[in-house]
């Protein structure tokens, strides 16, 4: 996925859940932020940022977030964008475990929930629901940092699913390149854990990716184990 011209900023505070302020050309900014998590480890005052110009009639904020620094890795806060590069990953042919499906719709309704997808093939379908990863620890991708009863829900109408005799999977697309494998973060949030733990062991696929970054694209890099 192609970035547009990302313009450079250093992050001053975060203000509230979807807003922050960037020093950008020595002038602070509100910009928006389009991720809900905590992001503690990424944003601190001083670190370098990148933002895409925005505009619209309902906006409060001129920029959006989308790229961060760390320890000299580049950081996507993006959290609507892994829909789109699995998508785009998928047409490709890029995710082994998907490739035999020829067809997919986005966010369809299951149970009491809404997925990201559902996949298709002559004999059958195969839901999937869609985490974006921010947080790696000692090489460890985690999801979630913060507790999360929505995900759990998801994860749980997957697992009814494949009691029904469909397919389902989870996948977590870690937005930075390193990662080494992909572990629930049961500090954060136990019940999530948990929940990821008996969907595995009911059948539902749980698989991760990282990202190759940069300033002028995104996209899906890597297959990683997930340890559970």
């Amino acid at each position: 996925m192609k970035l547009p011209l990302l313009i450079a900023g250093r992050f001053v505070r975060r203000d509230n859940r979807f807003r922050v302020t960037v020093e950008s050309e020595g002038q602070p900014v509100a910009v928006h932020l389009p991720n809900s998590g905590r992001l503690t480890e990424l944003l601190i005052p001083g670190r370098p940022c990148w933002l895409v110009p925005c505009s619209g009639p309902r906006r409060k904020t001129r920029f959006d977030l989308k790229l961060v620094e760390y320890a000299d890795v580049l950081v996507s806060v993006d959290a609507r964008l892994p829909n789109h590069l699995f998508a785009e990953a998928l047409k490709a042919g890029r995710l082994a475990p998907f490739q035999d499906y020829v067809h997919f719709e986005r966010e369809v309704r299951l149970g009491d929930s809404r997925l990201d997808f559902r996949l298709s093939m002559p004999d059958g379908v195969c839901w999937v629901e869609i985490k974006s990863v921010t947080l790696v620890e000692e090489g460890a991708a985690c999801f979630p940092d913060a507790p999360t009863a929505r995900g759990a829900r998801h994860v749980q109408e997957l697992t009814t699913a494949v009691g029904r005799g469909e397919q389902a999977a989870i996948v977590f697309i870690v937005q930075r390149p390193d990662a080494r494998c992909f572990v629930p973060h049961d500090s954060a949030d136990p019940a999530f854990g948990a929940v990821l733990r008996e969907a595995a062991s009911a059948g539902v696929g749980v698989y991760a990716w990282t990202c190759e970054v940069n300033r002028r694209a995104i996209e899906i890099a890597k297959q990683i184990p997930v340890d559970l």
